[in-house]
């Protein structure tokens, strides 16, 4: 299995509970050999977390910095039973990928039906890229169910490193069923720190052991080649001034 070199979910002081800046998490990237950061501050329900202003300026961030691309996310918080997110749809649609959370700050947990139903919902929508850390046992769900709802909706499901290490406790079991899952539905994974400061960035030890564990296919695993991330958001309409070269890639101005 190659290393990976792209973050899709990290974090920043603007989040109100994480410790380094954006540009100091790029340089950490520039610096440990990460080809792709993804910036995905909280939703504004989330206590502490950004007005959605930030997120509708991020297109005045330039695309690369000394070497490194950025991506303009959002870990948005799944708010109600009807799987509504808490950053407006016009705004979903504006950044280069969504990816959507249950967090206990934002919305109460159900049981397993109720918060199946709601997974499921949050799905439909056509702006949401990423289901993050689905194994969360604060958060019950049919796993079996959630993962072939994926499939049909072509949605790439995270496993989250810190689930593994410190946060979620009681998350492994699930995020072990989800990976099988995925390998036997044929469902997209992304491995992601989920960073909370720069020197998490990158760190997906407890993933990738469970990724080599049940032999899952490096096809289904989005993020061990950067261009394939790249790939996927131009197949989506995202990223337009950029060109996938064969062993690069090229921005154009925007």
């Amino acid at each position: 299995m190659e290393r990976f070199s792209v973050d899709l979910h990290t974090h920043s002081i603007v989040s109100g509970h994480a410790y380094n800046t954006l540009f100091e998490n790029l340089d950490y990237c520039a610096k440990n050999d990460i080809r792709v950061l993804g910036s995905t501050e909280h939703g504004p329900s989330m206590p502490g977390a950004p007005h959605y202003y930030y997120f509708s300026n991020m297109r005045i961030l330039p695309r690369v910095v000394n070497g490194v691309i950025l991506l303009r996310g959002c870990e948005a918080n799944i708010i109600d039973r009807d799987g509504n997110l808490d950053i407006q749809p016009w705004l979903q649609e504006g950044l280069d990928y969504v990816i959507a959370s249950f967090h206990e700050p934002c919305i109460k947990p159900g049981n397993i039906d109720e918060n199946t139903e709601t997974i499921l919902k949050v799905m439909e929508n056509p702006y949401v890229d990423i289901i993050g850390h689905s194994g969360n046992p604060a958060f019950p769900i049919h796993l079996e169910e959630f993962v072939k709802k994926a499939k049909e909706k072509n949605k790439i499901i995270e496993l989250n490193n810190s689930s593994f290490v410190t946060s979620r406790a009681g998350s492994e079991k699930n995020c072990i069923k989800i990976a099988k899952l995925c390998k036997e539905y044929g469902v997209r994974v992304v491995a992601n720190s989920d960073a909370h400061y720069c020197g998490q960035i990158g760190k997906f030890d407890a993933v990738r052991e469970v990724l080599k564990e049940i032999a899952m296919p490096e096809e289904l695993i989005i993020n061990t080649d950067y261009k394939e991330i790249l790939r996927y958001l131009k197949a989506k309409g995202k990223l337009p001034e950029l060109t996938i070269l064969k062993h690069s890639v090229k921005f154009n101005k925007e």
